[in-house]
């Protein structure tokens, strides 16, 4: 059985994935009206083996490639030929997964330096002069 390496410890099995051709967009001259060159990918997300952390980080990174039924759909026009197309589907299909695979670093939120709040304050202070200075004196007497 083939399958599409993502990382040396997962591989999704080729029988997961379908591909269909349709009449390509792209480069081909006369030819695009003739040959299905377009490559479309569909993969079920629902149905596959990655990690449920995983999954919902796909769908928030790509939710266009998401259909409502829970198909990743990617396509590929790229090149003249099916089979590169094909191809070309594959690796943007591996190096979607491989993003979502990856876990997101936790922030640390970090305070401002001693410095920095300094010169924001005597800036505030110098703008506020400024202003100050723009205004009519008062007639208090």
């Amino acid at each position: 059985m083939e399958y599409l390496e993502i990382t040396p410890s997962l591989s999704i099995p080729m029988t997961e994935i379908e591909f269909t051709y349709v009449r390509s967009s792209g480069p081909g001259g006369q030819n695009v009206n003739k040959v299905s060159s377009k490559a479309v990918l569909r993969w079920n997300l629902a149905a596959s083996e990655l990690p449920d952390e995983a999954k919902e980080r796909f769908r928030g990174l790509y939710p266009s490639y998401v259909s409502e039924k829970g198909d990743v759909i990617v396509t590929g026009q790229r090149f003249r030929d099916a089979p590169k197309n094909r191809d070309d589907c594959l690796e943007k299909l591996r190096l979607m997964i491989a993003k979502s695979l990856e876990k997101p670093k936790k922030r640390i939120p970090t305070k401002p330096t001693r410095g920095s709040v300094r010169r924001r304050l005597a800036e505030k202070a110098k703008h506020s002069a400024k202003k100050e200075l723009r205004r009519p004196p008062n007639r208090d007497d």
